[in-house]
């Protein structure tokens, strides 16, 4: 259609009562002008490939510059203190979304909120590219974090307000999306990776943030053209009544997390390892704190209600497959460089580019899912069963890694294709729960607390790296085996669980397909 629009004209209620005339792109079965979906993912596509390419980019050398001595120009942590760091980092910036979510509803509307966004990230990975040390790493983590925050759930949000209710090509768009997602986490090891243990570490973190400028440059542009504008508006506007009561409550929190750290300074106790177990605690009680919350709201109707008991059992699930999943970049990153032969036919890899395989295969395997849950239609498994299947392929990815060290031993450098076998397998269950859960959390999300929903699917991700802060530290020399071996029992047997409550689950979403 020559990026013609089919619009529809609406009113749209802002702060302060004043009623707006608006014009919303709507998406129907004509708007098909973007791989058959409507035109504005092609927009939240690439901004989210852009994103994703300096935040993998980043992450792909992160636990190397930490762990690095001074000499080789790292900042000399010890490998089990980056591990857990590099974990609790990951689960801090996906624990930010439940603030991204909060002032897309209640504040700036989600089209603003991912702009902010984008740029505290791209400042995040200014921060890295100065050779300031410690310091300047902190200062990246924290901006890094905040802005990942308000981007991510609110570019997925805006996804699933692309589409009707009913839309069949829902999950097909999620699925296109996430594609896009891996095309920018595919380039990036290689780029970043090579520029960052090749030449230079802060180079590296240049290119990251490059990247984000790129995307954010696209998104201003697209924005403007494709996307609704009810998303530069909240869904739930504060009023002023609850300004004083979020002043009020933040405060209080900011406090108590200061007397902590007070406390825990006074019993001599205040270190890095305590504070990663601090974060911890407060990433896992997190959701709980939001489940707890939509479940006994007064906004949230009956019907609603299940939904959210429904999407319970979901999240437990993705916690458990992304706290696999995110070993990527610690747990597997360290086999990559300490206990894997990299010189192939005289050709040396750089460990960093191991983390492409994630995107690689997502991109190889996405087209035949995209082409598989189109012509299943109606007929394909449900939501709660694709989970059930992904937790077993997770299991069976740690299963391929018992078998080099248990073979060889934990001292011998084994060959690249074990670790190529792992990700190619749980990279079959990323697809069957990854955009499947961003689709399904648009789904059951109660109308009052749409982006905030969106966050949950983000929260799991956080607990499950929080959790692994902490178990990543039992990956030693000589405990290899038993590790994998591990992690991979809890998975297959949460599978199973899954497998049981598949029925259940289904009874609760209450014809949500």
């Amino acid at each position: 259609m020559d990026g013609a629009e089919n619009k529809i004209i609406h009113f749209q209620k802002c702060n302060g009562g004043i009623i707006v005339l608006n014009n919303k792109p709507e998406a129907t079965s004509e708007d098909r002008t973007f791989f058959g979906q409507p035109r504005g993912l092609s927009t939240l596509f690439f901004t989210e490939m852009w994103e994703r390419f300096s935040y993998y980019g980043m992450r792909a050398i992160l636990i190397y510059y930490m762990y690095y001595s001074v000499t080789k120009g790292g900042l000399g942590f010890d490998q089990g203190t980056a591990a857990s760091v590099m974990s609790i980092y990951g689960s801090m910036v996906y624990l930010s979304s439940v603030l991204g979510g909060y002032l897309s509803d209640r504040v700036w509307g989600s089209r603003r909120t991912v702009f902010i966004g984008g740029v505290l990230i791209m400042f995040g990975h200014i921060a890295l590219s100065v050779p300031a040390g410690k310091m300047a790493l902190f200062v990246s983590i924290l901006l890094i974090v905040l802005g990942t925050g308000l981007l991510k759930p609110n570019v997925s949000e805006m996804v699933g307000g692309l589409y009707n209710e009913g839309d069949t090509r829902r999950d097909s768009g999620f699925t296109i999306f996430v594609f896009g997602i891996n095309v920018g986490s595919l380039v990036a090891p290689y780029l970043v990776g090579w520029l960052g243990l090749s030449y230079n570490f802060h180079l590296g973190f240049s290119l990251a943030a490059i990247g984000m400028f790129l995307g954010l440059v696209q998104y201003w542009i697209g924005g403007k053209k494709y996307l609704s504008k009810d998303s530069l508006y909240p869904t739930d506007p504060l009023e002023p009544g609850d300004m004083k009561k979020l002043v009020v409550r933040s405060t209080i929190g900011l406090v108590a997390f200061v007397l902590v750290l007070l406390l825990m300074a006074l019993l001599g106790s205040l270190n890095l390892t305590n504070f990663v177990l601090l974060l911890t605690i407060i990433a896992l009680a997190t959701p709980v704190i939001y489940f707890t919350i939509f479940l006994t709201s007064k906004k949230v109707t009956a019907t609603e209600r299940k939904h959210v008991w429904a999407y319970l059992g979901l999240f437990i699930a993705a916690m458990i497959f992304w706290a696999i999943e995110e070993q990527g970049s610690s747990v597997l990153a360290l086999f990559a460089a300490n206990q894997t032969n990299n010189v192939v036919l005289g050709f040396h890899i750089p460990p960093a580019w191991y983390q492409s395989l994630n995107p690689l295969f997502i991109l190889i395997y996405t087209p035949f899912f995209a082409m598989m849950w189109n012509r299943w239609g109606k007929k394909q498994p449900s939501s709660p069963a694709k989970f059930a299947t992904g937790m077993l392929f997770a299991g069976a990815s740690y299963l391929i890694m018992v078998i080099p060290v248990a073979l060889f031993g934990s001292s011998a450098k084994v060959s690249p294709l074990w670790l190529v076998g792992s990700w190619a397998v749980i990279e079959i269950a990323e697809l069957l729960i990854s955009p499947i859960g961003l689709s399904v959390t648009t789904k059951l999300a109660p109308k009052a607390f749409q982006s905030q929903m969106m966050s949950m699917w983000f929260l799991a991700d956080s607990a499950g790296q929080a959790v692994n802060a902490q178990i990543v530290k039992l990956y030693t020399p000589g405990n290899e085996a038993n590790y994998f071996l591990g992690v991979a029992i809890v998975a297959i047997v949460a599978g199973i669980i899954m497998v049981a409550l598949v029925k259940p689950i289904k009874n609760l979403m209450a014809g949500i397909k």
